[in-house]
């Protein structure tokens, strides 16, 4: 089988992943939204999930969106100024404006392959920076390491300020009124870890010695060195200022939506911390932009503050078209037309006789 032909089975794969979780979630609002217009009296004929969700969308406040892509365009300087700092031990010094237009062109390529971004963007900062394209790549290793210890500590925030809010909604979910702790389930999901962890200890010298094991061991190592790496760095300061501001600008992202749609425009800082968690995991999910997969989640997120499901569906909805879609194909499509014109004046300058 041609590459070609690997590439376009993956994407066909990816993309279908996203449109099958995105059916399963309409279809499951849709027959939600049904019930609820036969229980108030509505006709079926005038309850239409796609009306609600237009309507919706043109409810929008304009001036909250404009934030939510502000924030969205600093993350990415940021990223890319990080970008920058990891480049600087290496010897070379890239320009600010490759480092933005590269990441918008990533975002782009992630609409139509999940993780083809990374190497779309490392190619083509390789390409317009003269820099070999192995040493783009590594350092997009430890970016997205940060990322990963970035959204560790979100999430531990999110439940160490809103826990106990998850915490009610599961036990009001519950159907039995028995105590967790008084559960049949839950001792025999305790003995099951226990005679787990006696079997791991037991049997500890063999397992060393899978070859499962060493692969686990070696990217536990490799993820720990990493982190030891970013401290070496000239500018580690400035390195972990920009981690910690890009999810900053993620966070605030999220806080500028709710505020953009009136059902989700009550919810406070605490709230906006888990709804963001929950969106953000949607991503993790392999499937074109987060389609679907944000989708099932950010509602997740909605429904632990009693944000009704067809308006936590318009809001998932209206937040992914906004910057998924809106700004991500927008912005990838400019980044096709101004990466090579600004790289064109930039060469034109080198070999002027007049420089």
């Amino acid at each position: 089988m041609t590459s070609a032909w690997k590439k376009a089975l993956r994407f066909l794969l990816f993309f279908g992943i996203g449109v099958l979780l995105l059916a399963l979630v309409f279809r499951h609002q849709n027959a939600a939204y049904q019930e609820q217009c036969r229980l108030d009296g509505i006709p079926a004929q005038e309850c239409r999930l796609l009306d609600k969700l237009m309507s919706d969308f043109s409810s929008v406040h304009l001036g909250w969106m404009v934030l939510v892509w502000a924030a969205f365009t600093i993350s990415i300087l940021l990223r890319a100024w990080r970008w920058l700092v990891l480049l600087e031990p290496m010897g070379y010094r890239a320009q600010l404006s490759n480092a933005f237009w590269t990441i918008v062109l990533g975002y782009f390529a992630n609409l139509g392959l999940p993780r083809l971004g990374e190497v779309v963007r490392a190619g083509a900062l390789a390409r317009y920076e003269r820099i070999p394209v192995e040493r783009v790549m590594g350092t997009l290793v430890i970016d997205r390491l940060m990322d990963m210890v970035c959204l560790a500590l979100f999430v531990g925030l999110a439940f160490l300020w809103e826990g106990d809010t998850l915490w009610a909604f599961l036990q009001h979910s519950r159907r039995s009124e028995t105590p967790l702790w008084q559960s049949p389930a839950f001792w025999a999901a305790g003995g099951v870890l226990a005679s787990g962890g006696a079997v791991l200890w037991f049997f500890r010298s063999k397992i060393e010695r899978l070859t499962f094991f060493k692969k686990i061991a070696g990217l536990i190592v490799g993820f720990l060195e990493g982190l030891r790496s970013v401290f070496r760095l000239k500018r580690a300061s400035v390195f972990l200022a920009c981690s910690l501001g890009i999810w900053v600008m993620f966070y605030l992202q999220t806080w500028f939506s709710l505020r953009a749609f009136g059902p989700t425009s009550h919810l406070d800082w605490g709230a906006t911390l888990m709804v963001f968690v929950f969106g953000t995991l949607g991503f993790v999910i392999p499937s074109p932009g987060g389609m679907g997969s944000f989708h099932a989640l950010a509602m997740a997120g909605l429904a632990l503050y009693a944000v009704r499901s067809d308006d936590a569906f318009s809001y998932a909805n209206i937040t992914f078209f906004a910057v998924q879609i809106f700004y991500n194909v927008l912005g990838g499509l400019l980044a096709l037309v101004l990466l090579p014109l600004l790289n064109r004046s930039a060469a034109a300058r080198e070999i002027s006789p007049y420089g």
